[in-house]
């Protein structure tokens, strides 16, 4: 492969650096994993850590929606916040429960997650390009011997770039439209959407939505 070709004429900063981004993506992979994705741990820690973003947003919501008691762990919601059985906890701008990490995606580690896609995301391209930079075809049962590895691991970063891809835009698209996952997929099921005026109360435009969630 080429970087096979750069590391034999010891020119080893791109391998260096495909290794380090290998790196980075195992430990994004684990950081958003096992940390904290927004629990609800008690209904003091609800009242007290309502966002800046959500008192913002309350007096746009209909006066008669109040925070409710969670009927699994009995603390008080805050809005935009769900039950998660899975976890077993109450999650604060919850996104989803991704079998890929098995954590929640909330507001604590959901910009993080977006970092993770898209460090993952830049090392499964370039690996694809390293993968087919090592596959020179001919028509031979021999030659299918000594490269059915590369092939099968060249056709597998292919079905994990697209879900990748697919994944990381989605997300981009809810972020600069200042939604979930939850709310988009539930939106007549969500109290504090189905009797607002407003399709989508948290929408603040695009720039300042991405400004929010990022910064």
């Amino acid at each position: 492969s080429d970087l096979q070709k750069q590391e034999e004429r010891g020119e080893l900063l791109q391998p260096l650096i495909f290794v380090f981004l290998v790196l980075c993506s195992v430990l994004l992979y684990f950081k958003v994993s096992l940390m904290d994705p927004g629990f609800v741990k008690s209904e003091e820690e609800a009242e007290a850590g309502k966002s800046e973003e959500q008192s913002m947003v309350i007096p746009q919501v209909p006066s008669n929606i109040k925070m409710r008691r969670c009927g699994y762990c009995m603390v008080k919601q805050p809005m935009r916040a769900r039950h998660c059985q899975l976890c077993q906890h109450c999650v604060r701008r919850y996104d989803h429960h991704c079998p890929w990490i098995e954590n929640c995606v909330g507001e604590k580690n959901h910009p993080l997650f977006i970092g993770y896609l898209s460090v993952q995301l830049v090392v499964l391209l370039w690996g694809g390009h390293v993968a087919w930079s090592g596959l020179y075809f001919e028509q031979s049962w021999g030659w299918l011997q000594h490269n059915v590895l590369l092939l099968m691991s060249f056709l597998l970063i292919v079905i994990f770039t697209t879900v990748v891809l697919l994944l990381l835009i989605s997300h981009l698209y809810l972020i600069s439209c200042n939604t979930t996952t939850w709310e988009f997929m539930s939106h007549h099921r969500i109290s504090y959407l189905r009797h607002s005026e407003l399709e989508n109360p948290f929408d603040q435009g695009v720039v300042l939505n991405l400004w929010r969630f990022f910064c």
